[in-house]
C-alpha cells in the first residue's frame, strides 16, 4: 500500500486531528479560500481485503464551525490480516470527490476493535461535506455530514431528536424516515442506544450476544450487531450524531455508585463495568474525546442556538428514592442529578452561551409528574424531581435570573410529551400559563416501549394541567425546528417496529415556544421542509 503526501502529519491511533494544505488549486465557493492542493491521494497494491471490510459504514458526531468527527470500522476477518490496519480518509465538498478539503490517514487495531474516529478540523469551506473510507483496497460508503454554522450564519436550524433505540424491541423505521430527512442539521441521541438485557420470550430480534452485557467484549458485540442494521447505518451516513447516554448503556436505573441491574457479586465491580460501557462507546459513536471521556458537553451554533447536552444519569446522580410514588417533601429523597461542577457548568451554558435558544438534551424529564392531591404525590422518583435539591437550583436560577428561550429535549420514557416546566411551589397558573420556566418536548422511542402502563400516563396527563400534549403508546421520533422567533416540536409516530409492520410514520402533534415566552404553544401545522438541502449521500 502506497501513499503520496504532499504534506506533514501526524498518525496515531484514536482520534486524529487533521488539517488540510491551504496553497491554491481553485475556488472553494464564493467568499471561502483556494481548495487544498497538494492532498494525499490513495493507492494500493496487493491482495484486496474482504468485501465486507466496512460493513459497519460510516458516521459522523459532533461537528463545530470548523470540524467534524468522522467514523468507521474495518472488518479485517481473514487470517492473514495485519495487526494494524491503517486507514485513508478524505472529505470533500462533493459526492464525487473532485472538491476534496482533507485527507489523511488513521491507523487502528484490536485495542479499538478496530474503529476509526478523526476529529477533521481546519474545514473553511461551508457547512457541508461529503467524506469516505479507504482499506485494503476498498472503498466505503460515502458519508455526508453537516458543520454548525457561525454568527448568523443560519436563520433555522432543523435536528431529528430519538431514544430508546434497543435491537431487541423491533425494527428501526424511525431511523430509515430520519434518513430521509435531507434538511436535518443533525440528529440528537438522547440515549439508551442498545439495552444490556439478554435475550428472553418478548424479543423482537435476538441481541449478540445473547446474555446480559456486562464486559468490554459484550459492549462492542453488541454495538457491532447495531451498527449492522442497514436503517441505523443509513441514518449515521446521512447526518452527523449529537449522542449522550442514559441508564440501558451501562445496566438499567443506573447512578454513580451502581444500578439497579447490577449485582456486584456476580457481575464485578460497577466501576469496571461503566469503564467497559464507556471505552465501548467511545470507539463507537462519532463523538469528540475530551479527558475522562465525559458525556456533558455544549455544541454551538452560531447566534441561534446552543445545544447543551447534560449527563444526568451517571455524573454525580445520588442513588434514587426507592419507591416510584412519593411526596415531594420526603425526607428521604436525594439532592443530586448531577455533580456540583456540572450544576455550575449548566448555569454558565444558561446565562453566557452566544446562542439566543438553549436546547438542553437531558435522559429524563424535569417536568413534574403528579398522580395525587391530597396527599400530594409524584410519580417516578428517577426524574428530575425525585432529586429536589438539583431541581430546585436549575428552575429557580431560570426564573430569578428572568432566563427565556430555554428548551428541554429528554427522553427515557419512550413516550410523547410537551410540557410547561413549574417550579412546583403553586405559583403556575394553568389558564395564562403564567410562573412556567421554561418548555420541555420528550421524545418517544425508536422502538422501546413504554416504561409504565399507559392507563398510569394518561391519568398523568390529565392531573397536570402544565401537561399540553401527551401520547403514550406509539414509537417515532421529533423534529425540532429553530428559527430566530419561536422553537418547534413536530412528532412524528409510527404505525409499528414488530415483525410485520411497515413503520410508517405520520405527524401526530405540532408544539412551540416563541421567543421571549416560556410556555408550550398548540401550532397548527408542521414546519414546511427547508428548502435546498444539501442532497443525500448516494
Amino acid at each position: 500500500m502506497r501513499y503520496l503526501f504532499g504534506f506533514l502529519y501526524v498518525c496515531a491511533l484514536g482520534v486524529i486531528p487533521l488539517v488540510g494544505c491551504t496553497e491554491p488549486t481553485g475556488d472553494g465557493g464564493s467568499g471561502h479560500p483556494p481548495l487544498p492542493s497538494d492532498l494525499p491521494e490513495y493507492e494500493h497494491s496487493g491482495p484486496v481485503g474482504p468485501a465486507s471490510l466496512f460493513e459497519h459504514g460510516v458516521a459522523s458526531g459532533d461537528p463545530t464551525a470548523d470540524a467534524v468527527v468522522i467514523w468507521t470500522r474495518v472488518s479485517p476477518e481473514s487470517p492473514e490480516s495485519p495487526d494494524v490496519v491503517e486507514v485513508f480518509w478524505e472529505m470533500a465538498l462533493d459526492q464525487d470527490f473532485q472538491k476534496r478539503t482533507a485527507a489523511g490517514t488513521a491507523k487502528t487495531d484490536a485495542a479499538r476493535d478496530f474503529t476509526v474516529k478523526v476529529d477533521a478540523q481546519d474545514l473553511k469551506w461551508g457547512r457541508n461535506y461529503y467524506y469516505r473510507f479507504a482499506a485494503q483496497g476498498r472503498w466505503s460508503p460515502v458519508g455526508r455530514t453537516r458543520l454548525a454554522p457561525v454568527g448568523n450564519q443560519a436563520s433555522e436550524l432543523r435536528f431529528g431528536v430519538c431514544l430508546g433505540s434497543g435491537f431487541a424491541w423491533g425494527y428501526y423505521h424511525g431511523f430509515r424516515h430520519l434518513a430521509a430527512r435531507a434538511d436535518l442539521d443533525a440528529v440528537l441521541h438522547l440515549g439508551d442506544y442498545y439495552y444490556e438485557y439478554g435475550n428472553f420470550a418478548s424479543v423482537v430480534r435476538e441481541v449478540e450476544p445473547p446474555h446480559e452485557a456486562v464486559a468490554l467484549e459484550d459492549y462492542r458485540t453488541r454495538l457491532s450487531q447495531a451498527r449492522r442494521d442497514p436503517d441505523l447505518q443509513a441514518c449515521h451516513r446521512q447526518h452527523p450524531f449529537i449522542f449522550v447516554w442514559d441508564d440501558h448503556e451501562t445496566a438499567n436505573d443506573s447512578w454513580v455508585g451502581g444500578a439497579e441491574n447490577h449485582d456486584p457479586a456476580t457481575e464485578g465491580p460497577w466501576e469496571d463495568r461503566v469503564a467497559a460501557a464507556r471505552q465501548a462507546l467511545f470507539e463507537w459513536i462519532p463523538i469528540r474525546d475530551n479527558p475522562g471521556q465525559q458525556f456533558y458537553r455544549v455544541s454551538k451554533y452560531g447566534d441561534l442556538a446552543d445545544i447543551v447536552m447534560l449527563d444526568t444519569r451517571l455524573e454525580g446522580r445520588e442513588e434514587h428514592f426507592e419507591v416510584p410514588a412519593f411526596s415531594p417533601d420526603d425526607a428521604g429523597l436525594p439532592d443530586r442529578i448531577m455533580s456540583a461542577t456540572q450544576e455550575g457548568w449548566l448555569q454558565d451554558q444558561l446565562t453566557n452561551g452566544p446562542g439566543k435558544w438553549k436546547i438542553i438534551g437531558n435522559q429524563v424529564a424535569i417536568g413534574i409528574w403528579q398522580i395525587g392531591f391530597d396527599p400530594l404525590t409524584y410519580f417516578n422518583a428517577d426524574q428530575w424531581h425525585g432529586y429536589p435539591g438539583s431541581r430546585g437550583r436549575v428552575v429557580r436560577f431560570l426564573r430569578d435570573n428572568d432566563i427565556s428561550n430555554v428548551v428541554f429535549v429528554s427522553g427515557d420514557w419512550h413516550t410523547s410529551w410537551a410540557m410547561d416546566v413549574t417550579v412546583g411551589d403553586g405559583t403556575y397558573n394553568p389558564e395564562t400559563q403564567d410562573g412556567s420556566v421554561a418548555v420541555e418536548f420528550v421524545a418517544p422511542a425508536i422502538t422501546s416501549g413504554p416504561s409504565a402502563p399507559s392507563p398510569i400516563l394518561d391519568l398523568i396527563a390529565t392531573q397536570n394541567p402544565h401537561v399540553r400534549y401527551a401520547e403514550t403508546m406509539s414509537r417515532g421520533y421529533l423534529v425540532l425546528d429553530v428559527q430566530a422567533d419561536k422553537v418547534q416540536s413536530d412528532w412524528y409516530l409510527l404505525d409499528g417496529v414488530e415483525e410485520g409492520d411497515e413503520g410508517n410514520e405520520s405527524l401526530d402533534a405540532s408544539r412551540a415556544v416563541r421567543d421571549g415566552e416560556t410556555y408550550v404553544i398548540e401550532m397548527q401545522e408542521p414546519e414546511a421542509p427547508q428548502e435546498e438541502p444539501p442532497p443525500l449521500a448516494e
